[in-house]
């Protein structure tokens, strides 16, 4: 099977924090990926997925998320303050003349 693109879709078009952007997520899903199928399949035995190791998939998929967007929310606040605080010592650096 051959596929054409459209003029200007190409790979070359894409700019480097995309691909930095797309690369970081291939890593997180396939962590993620590996990280649920050993936690959560165990019977090789049959070709059909048990009740069980669906469940577990899920609740681990469900769990890295709420963690990871919690991670994300704690990171922006930490960046929020930080930068309050940056903003605070400049303007006490311009008031004070030395």
């Amino acid at each position: 099977m051959n596929v054409t693109l459209p003029p200007g879709a190409g790979i070359e078009n894409v700019d480097a924090e995309q691909m930095k952007t797309f690369k970081d997520f291939l890593i997180s899903y396939n962590k993620l990926a590996e990280l649920c199928f050993t936690d959560c399949v165990s019977d090789f035995t049959s070709r059909n997925i048990k009740g069980s190791e669906d469940r577990c998939a899920l609740n681990c998929l469900e769990k890295f998320l709420k963690v990871n967007q919690r991670i994300s929310q704690r990171f922006q606040e930490f960046q929020m303050l930080a930068n309050e605080n940056a903003l605070a010592a400049a303007q006490k650096l311009g008031q004070n003349p030395t």
